[in-house]
């Protein structure tokens, strides 16, 4: 019997012109937690593609339990026990817990009807398996991300699964969820199931894998075990490049806050907060998913019409009902997820842009297309958007690349103040420095008032002037100075669980 679960020997794919993986080889070993790192681009997806037989190589072999497979389409994957969990999870929300874990299951016996209660007993089974406490009964669409993410867990070891695939799995969790999945991901471990994870968070690949490996540009350029690694050896595998992230922590002109907020309050989320934003300040605010967080973030941006409490923006009291009054006064809002709530994604990177500023864009009835271009060009530049040309549509953009977009939008609005919520989820390291470097770089040198809204601590501590911990729509810890570190931030986040 081979020691290797799955193994990838020299494998190269080409879509078109361009070389997306280049003689490249992975193993996986059975019961073992492996970490697949890399940008955006790097070849990371197309391996997964290739290991579940979504796509097949133009060179190399694929071998499964030290034997060469040939020719591998995603039903033989699966029957070999390989399983992609997904970050959209590709379950039925409307479907309960156990029609979901049973439909698979059902389809590949060839069943015509639905026997709901050995459905149900599956579901009990194999959710007491991972051992955690859903209902079977609910509908998928209802549970968190953490209980969805449950859910395809549960399936694939119905399937049978020998490796299961995780793509970007802790990406909308918070930490103490990230405990939880890692508790279910050494359980499987336990039960000689193998782990992919395939991730951009460095410290979560150092706290769970055991072997990692990176790309970069469709070449493998760096494998072993775990304890050769530490971040900055895996950002300069990743990258090339050594990068440092120094805390921001600027001296601030005196004056009063160019935002003060009051008692503010939305019904059923947010309760009583106090809050001050001083040009080129950047303030933190950590919590448990449902906090109160982006209900606040949605508040001053003028999305919430019961919001009760008062707002002063450079010492004006303001009231903003709508987004095209906060827009108005100066207020933008870069949401979570980019993909539903920010960007036309067919569109091109120049639609994108200037979106928000048409009406000041007019020559009479028709735009002015030199202004739209000028302007265009000019955040182009100076968000290091890379791409061919403006004309080049944002679905094809990296997510490092689609946020730039993003933070370009609202600059061009003359936005005073920009909340962040999540600005950095789903962007690889690289992106992920230079978003950092251009949002401290509009703080200082423009005195842009920022609030950032993130799960990630790290980028708090290293971005932020002070740190508001939320709980049940309330802040309960403010960190600065000596008292603003991982650990504290960590400390007073798990006791909200």
């Amino acid at each position: 019997m081979s020691d290797t679960l799955i193994e990838l020997r020299n494998i190269g794919k080409r879509f078109g012109g361009v070389r997306a993986l280049d003689g490249v080889s992975l193993a996986i070993r059975p019961g073992e937690i492996h970490c697949l790192a890399g940008e955006n681009g790097s070849g990371k997806s197309t391996v997964i593609k290739v290991m579940s037989g979504i796509y097949t190589p133009e060179e190399g072999e694929i071998l499964i339990d030290g034997r060469p497979v040939g020719r591998l389409d995603p039903i033989r994957a699966v029957q070999h026990g390989v399983q992609v969990i997904y970050q959209d999870f590709s379950l039925f929300g409307n479907l309960t817990v156990a029609e979901n874990l049973a439909l698979n299951t059902y389809v590949l016996e060839g069943r015509r009807r639905m026997d709901w209660r050995r459905a149900r007993t599956m579901a009990v089974e194999v959710l007491a398996r991972l051992g955690v406490d859903i209902d079977p009964d609910a509908e998928v669409g209802t549970l968190p991300t953490s209980g969805r993410q449950v859910v395809a867990i549960a399936r694939a070891i119905l399937a049978k699964a020998r490796l299961i695939i995780m793509d970007e799995p802790t990406t909308a969790l918070t930490r103490h969820e990230v405990d939880a999945l890692f508790a279910i991901v050494r359980d499987l471990q336990a039960q000689g199931i193998a782990v992919l994870f395939v991730s951009h968070k460095m410290r979560e690949m150092l706290e769970i894998s055991e072997r990692l490996t990176v790309f970069r540009n469709g070449r493998k350029v760096a494998e072993g075990p775990m304890s050769d690694f530490d971040e900055a050896a895996i950002t300069h595998a990743m990258t090339g490049l050594s990068l440092t992230d120094d805390p921001y922590r600027p001296t601030l002109p005196p004056g009063p806050p160019l935002l003060e907020v009051r008692k503010l309050s939305v019904p059923g989320s947010v309760q009583d907060i106090d809050l001050s934003l001083r040009p080129g300040e950047i303030v933190g605010i950590s919590g448990l998913i449902g906090s109160g967080r982006t209900e606040l973030a949605r508040a001053l941006f003028g999305m919430e019409p019961a919001m009760t409490g008062t707002l002063r923006l450079e010492g004006r009291e303001i009231h903003p009902r709508s987004v095209q009054e906060a827009i108005a006064l100066g207020i933008a809002y870069v949401p979570e997820d980019r993909l539903t709530e920010g960007l036309f994604l067919p569109q091109s990177i120049e639609r994108n842009l200037v979106v928000s500023i048409l009406e000041r864009l007019r020559r009479g009835p028709f735009l002015d297309t030199r202004a739209v271009r000028e302007k265009t060009l000019g955040m182009f530049r100076d968000m290091q958007i890379a791409a061919p040309s403006p004309e080049t549509a944002v679905g094809n953009l990296s997510g490092g690349n689609a946020q730039r977009v993003m933070l370009g939008r609202w600059l061009l609005t003359g936005a005073r103040v920009l909340i962040l919520n999540g600005p950095t989820v789903g962007v690889d390291v690289g992106s992920k420095a230079t978003i950092h470097r251009i949002i401290r770089d509009l703080a200082q040198r423009e005195g842009l008032g920022v609030l950032m809204i993130s799960d990630d601590v790290p980028e708090l501590v290293t971005n932020c002037n002070r740190i508001h911990v939320m709980h049940r729509g309330r802040f309960v810890a403010d960190l600065d100075g000596s008292g603003m570190t991982e650990d504290r931030i960590n400390d007073a986040l798990k006791t909200l669980n």
